[in-house]
């Protein structure tokens, strides 16, 4: 049976990998400088941006496998699972490894905002993958960070190395749109997927059996993690991805209110409205008048 080790904090990572702890809670690895290692299944109490230079073995990142390219950059939350067990064997690894505690950013902008750095939830196959110039840019930010921890501990540390965190995090929120850009025509298929997945929803009365279409089953459906999918949609659309589907749902809506032979109540029941006068809100909102009004109204 696979074994899953506990990460509670910096120092039980870096004795994984039998590096010493010059900071209680941040760590720079570079896996360069480390002999061949035994890898371990790793559940994460802490927050973690890996870089791995080279393709360098199988490595599983929550229930998903994963072969890393050049210049791929993944982010590990608290929570998730993380690597794979090497059972015994030494295994040799290239790049980076940026971990550090949520203590170190509480009470900090960052520890307020890290919800917003939504790529911490992306599945690993959303991994973000680097240019030349922009895994320069990463590697810079570690750099500084290490030289930070390499220092004395003063009054002044921990505002400069979380300081270079954040900006670390903006550069890769900057190259993950960079990457949404790129990806392009991807996206339009994924889009075109999300109409048809809604159009087909609609179109089998699931909605009348399972409710309202979600963004989270949407997601699934698209085979996408819901952030990846909301950010994705929000790029594609300018909309978010709930705007998008009560859009979506207010126009399936509109064509079935003409059929005087149902009720108000009888629409809402089929679009997967609990209770119509909830319906009634949304589409008030949406269209500026409510569905008994706009039936009236054409």
């Amino acid at each position: 049976m696979e074994e899953i080790r506990k990460i509670g904090n910096v120092k039980d990572y870096n004795n994984c990998l039998g590096v010493d702890t010059l900071h209680p809670l941040v760590s720079i690895v570079n896996f360069d400088d480390l002999p061949e290692v035994q890898t371990h299944r790793l559940n994460m109490s802490i927050y973690a941006v890996l870089l791995k230079n080279i393709k360098c073995g199988d490595l599983r990142y929550g229930n998903s496998h994963y072969d890393y390219a050049d210049g791929t950059l993944i982010f590990i939350a608290p929570g998730q699972l993380y690597g794979v067990d090497s059972k015994g064997a030494k295994v040799r690894a290239s790049g980076y490894a940026l971990v550090f505690h949520p203590d170190l950013i509480a009470g900090t902008s960052l520890g307020k905002n890290i919800k917003d750095y939504t790529f911490f939830s992306y599945e690993v196959e959303e991994a973000l993958h680097l240019s030349k110039k922009e895994r320069r840019t990463i590697i810079d930010c570690f750099n500084k960070i290490n030289d930070e921890i390499d220092q004395n501990i003063d009054k002044h540390s921990k505002t400069l190395i979380v300081s270079t965190i954040e900006l670390l995090l903006n550069y890769c929120q900057r190259f993950y749109d960079r990457q949404f850009i790129t990806r392009s025509t991807a996206n339009k298929d994924i889009l075109t997927r999300f109409e048809n997945l809604l159009n087909d929803y609609f179109k089998t009365d699931r909605s009348s059996t399972f409710g309202l279409p979600t963004v989270a089953y949407c997601a699934d459906a698209l085979h996408l993690s819901p952030n990846y999918f909301g950010d994705l949609i929000k790029k594609e659309t300018g909309s978010t991805a709930l705007d998008y589907i009560q859009t979506r749902l207010i126009d399936e809506a509109k064509n079935r209110i003409f059929d005087r032979s149902k009720t108000i109540n009888d629409v809402a029941n089929e679009l997967g409205f609990k209770y119509q006068q909830h319906f009634t809100r949304l589409f008030k909102q949406k269209v500026g008048v409510t569905p008994n009004e706009y039936r009236h109204l054409n």
